[in-house]
């Protein structure tokens, strides 16, 4: 396959012909989830059948949203006290129009590798925050690459803004409108700090230089294969069954997704082959929204996530059945509580100068440990621009070993397609055990 640029320009937002262009000398301060999230942008892929509609269309439809979601067509900065702000000016985003030289059946369903990055902007030394990138193939089917800084927004707050941009495509009004007011997240009068922040969402600068200065070498990121994994409905109804055999939740059975990433912790940790005695954790992200009191609109846009860290040593993940592991999960997540955001408020606004955020993209191998990050409830695939919502949605190329994502499949069955990224040489007895709900208790 094929990609060829035919334009790249900067497009600002559109303002109606009744609204008065707002300020662009405004900005808004970060947040203290702001700050502690992953500074990076991440990319995600989108595949539409023919009929589609013009770009000139998606264009126009992406300028009214920005009308709305101000803050994508901005720039990051600092205010005049050196305080880190997001600067309303107006700048725009960058739209790129490309084109490939084969049909869309030929490369479909597209399979984690280094060339999905053809088909958005790169992520690399980009100042605009949104970039976008609508590639034709010749059969007349487009792809939509789409990147966007985590810094300014979540998951759930990304996943709300595209839904808006296919309204305005549509020629419908923006709803719900987002809730921009970033200043919501006081800090107590006098701080209560109940929970161990350091360490957890923070770590000391000297901390961070010793990790990777012994970061293992020995690997590189051509060793590292994004494998894909489906996991029918049947599959994950025996393995929630399973994990949920000796629950003792007032016999209230684990969810799917916990089930699942208990199964992937203790498969992926088999097939890395680690010492019994090494300690494993997963980073897993808690949507604030639910959790904090007064509940937090589902329309505020911005970062509202903190993370849940289930622990254990690699002989007990292996020795213990399924249900050992569905609890370490389920146990962390609950306690990433209104009591938890509060404390982390507190401590956020309070903390010592030198720690900077355990959140890094640029960490490349996270062995022992793994990430997660779940797409399973955010609207991606309600992103129709008029003639369709997407045949296909997926996560651009991440070859960060240990950082799974989690999505619908686009069967639209139930199913779920996990990305799993691994070094080469553990990937045939992951590839043995990952179906196996009995293998890793023999």
């Amino acid at each position: 396959m094929k990609v060829k640029i035919e334009s790249s320009k900067i497009i600002k937002p559109f303002y109606e012909d009744n609204i008065i262009p707002p300020s662009t000398r405004t900005y808004i301060p970060l947040s203290v989830f702001d700050k502690v999230t992953y500074e990076a942008q991440i990319a995600i892929i989108y595949a539409y059948r023919p009929p589609t509609p013009p770009n000139a269309a998606i264009q126009l439809g992406l300028q009214k949203a920005l009308a709305i979601y101000r803050e994508w067509a901005g720039r990051l900065g600092k205010d005049d006290h050196d305080n880190p702000v997001i600067l309303l000016n107006d700048e725009g985003v960058r739209f790129v129009e490309a084109s490939a030289d084969s049909t869309l059946d030929k490369v479909m369903p597209f399979k984690p590798s280094a060339s999905l990055l053809n088909l958005h902007p790169s992520l690399n030394n980009v100042v605009e925050l949104v970039q976008v990138q609508v590639t034709r193939f010749t059969c007349g089917s487009l792809v939509v690459g789409f990147t966007a800084h985590h810094t300014v927004a979540d998951g759930h707050s990304t996943s709300n803004f595209l839904v808006a941009w296919g309204q305005a495509c549509r020629g419908l009004d923006i709803n719900p409108l987002p809730l921009h007011d970033r200043t919501i997240f006081n800090p107590r009068n006098p701080p209560l700090i109940e929970y161990e922040h350091k360490g957890t969402e923070f770590m000391s600068k000297s901390v961070k230089k010793e990790n990777s200065l012994n970061e293992n070498t020995h690997h590189v990121t051509e060793d590292i294969v994004v494998h894909k994994v489906h996991f029918t409905v049947e599959f994950l109804a025996k393995l929630k069954a399973k994990a949920s055999s000796m629950n003792n939740n007032n016999n209230k059975p684990y969810s799917i997704f916990e089930s699942l990433v208990a199964h992937l912790w203790r498969a992926i940790t088999k097939a890395r082959g680690l010492s019994g005695f090494e300690t494993t954790h997963i980073r897993i992200s808690v949507n604030g929204r639910m959790r904090l009191n007064p509940r937090v609109p589902n329309e505020y846009f911005g970062n509202l996530v903190l993370w849940a860290f289930p622990t254990s040593k690699v002989k007990d993940l292996l020795r213990e059945p399924l249900p050992y592991a569905t609890k370490l999960i389920h146990d962390a997540v609950v306690k990433v509580n209104n009591n938890y955001f509060r404390s982390f408020i507190d401590f956020a606004n309070y903390k010592e100068e030198d720690l900077i955020p355990t959140a890094d993209m640029n960490k490349h191998i996270l062995c022992p440990n793994l990430e997660v990050d779940s797409w399973l409830r955010f609207p991606f695939y309600d992103l129709d621009f008029g003639t369709g919502c997407p045949y296909m949605f997926m996560p651009s190329y991440f070859p960060t070993e240990g950082m799974m994502f989690l999505l619908p499949s686009f069967i639209g069955d139930g199913s779920i397609d996990a990305f799993i990224p691994l070094f080469q040489d553990n990937l045939p007895t992951f590839k043995k055990i990952c179906y196996s709900l009995d293998l890793l208790e023999n």
